[in-house]
């Protein structure tokens, strides 16, 4: 029970995305970004300084950066630590009790700190909609696209992407920009997105989507 420990694996390169069925064209002014649970209790898994996790923090910096001067608005995820056993719900019969407030496990990593004006949603679930207002906040600002990035790729990414599908908003999972338990979950969330729910990319193809290139 808990996180496992996670062997450092290169990120997946351009050949290794797979094709999407969807041809949704990306138009930044309909889009939002999503930084997925990029707190120190999750990123702890993970071998510091190597694949996957530096450059993901490295790409995840870009995008948002890159976003930022697009005027994306710029959304995170972050669970609450001690969680009370009914707010965790079935999670605590796969994953344990969860993280604590400690800063070490709640707060998000120093090098995505959000800004004043990025919003931070509570996740209760794998889904970054369940239990939160993410759709109606994407919504009242004319926004029914979502760029998808952080840790897990298979879990609350994919899950996330999911639910984004089923509610009319099309998801884009940046391929390089998510890490994951190991390569074959990463690989597989890519696959399965692409096949049923959404665009996998890698950033080097959509930054110039965002910039207007």
């Amino acid at each position: 029970m808990g996180l496992p420990k996670i062997q450092p694996y290169a990120l997946p390169g351009l050949a290794d995305i797979p094709a999407a069925r969807a041809r949704w064209d990306f138009e930044p002014g309909r889009a939002a970004l999503l930084i997925h649970d990029m707190q120190h209790y999750f990123i702890n898994a993970f071998e510091q300084h190597t694949s996957p996790i530096a450059p993901v923090i490295d790409n995840i910096m870009q995008l948002k950066s890159a976003c930022k001067k697009a005027g994306i608005p710029v959304y995170y995820t972050a669970q609450n630590g001690n969680q009370d056993r009914r707010d965790r719900g079935l999670q605590a019969h796969l994953w344990g009790p969860g993280m604590t407030a400690a800063p070490e496990h709640q707060q998000i990593t120093d090098a995505l700190k959000p800004d004043e004006d990025d919003t931070v949603l509570v996740k209760h679930r794998y889904s970054a909609f369940q239990l939160s207002n993410l759709e109606h906040l994407m919504r009242v600002r004319g926004r029914d696209q979502i760029i998808i990035c952080g840790i897990y790729a298979h879990i609350g990414c994919l899950l996330t992407a999911a639910e984004a599908f089923q509610r009319d908003i099309k998801p884009f999972l940046v391929a390089d920009a998510v890490a994951d338990f190991s390569r074959d979950n990463h690989d597989m969330a890519l696959t399965y997105l692409a096949k049923t729910t959404g665009i996998p990319l890698a950033l080097s193809a959509l930054l110039p989507k965002i910039e207007g290139q």
